[in-house]
């Protein structure tokens, strides 16, 4: 008998081997698919944190201006801020803005209004006249809130006055502590002095 294998027998081997490498081959081929597909996604993961952006994923731009909303009023330019994160341009965030407006949920008047009623008993109209514009409150509406608070600001000053001093300045030490302290809260120099008196008193 011949030691070398027949044609037959040859295409026999031939289709088990084949067999056994398919058998070994699928399991390391998903293996590897598996494998590509998370480097693509950690790929995508450090593009967006290069960008300085995270990664679009959770709530959608709406959804997290309403949860925002929803813990207390913003004004238009403060909340886009906050969502510009999330955008991938500009564009997006302001079409969400105008949406929100349209439906009640934002309004910037609504806010300065808020904001105004939070501060008025512990600051003066300066402050909250400059906390109002850092928010981009329209200047119409700081001029009228302005007002308003301009009108009650000595009894607002008097009253922050009695709960830290209640006692008029000794002497002119005591009394530059007393003014610096109430002028830090944003109150005008004309209502301090209506307070403290002349600072010319020993």
């Amino acid at each position: 008998m011949s030691w070398k294998s027949t044609p037959a027998s040859a295409d026999r081997l031939r289709a088990k081997l084949d067999d056994e490498f398919e058998t070994v081959a699928k399991p390391q081929g998903l293996r590897r698919t598996s494998d590509a597909r998370r480097e693509k996604e950690a790929d995508a993961a450090e593009d967006a944190a290069a960008e300085g952006k995270p990664e679009r994923k959770g709530p959608s731009l709406k959804m997290r201006a309403v949860g925002y909303l929803s813990r207390r009023e913003h004004a238009r330019e403060e909340l886009a801020r906050k969502l510009a994160a999330y955008a991938d341009d500009a564009d997006e965030v302001e079409a969400v803005l105008d949406a929100l407006e349209k439906e009640g949920w934002l309004s910037t008047e609504r806010f300065a209004q808020s904001l105004v009623h939070r501060r008025a008993s512990r600051q003066g109209a300066a402050r909250i006249v400059q906390e109002l514009r850092q928010h981009g409150v329209d200047d119409n509406q700081v001029a009228e809130l302005r007002d308003q608070l301009r009108a009650t600001e000595y009894d607002r000053a008097l009253e922050v006055w009695k709960k830290r001093f209640d006692v008029k300045p000794a002497d002119r030490a005591a009394y530059a502590k007393q003014a610096r302290f109430l002028a830090s809260r944003g109150f005008a120099h004309d209502v301090i002095r209506r307070i403290l008196g002349d600072s010319d008193e020993d």
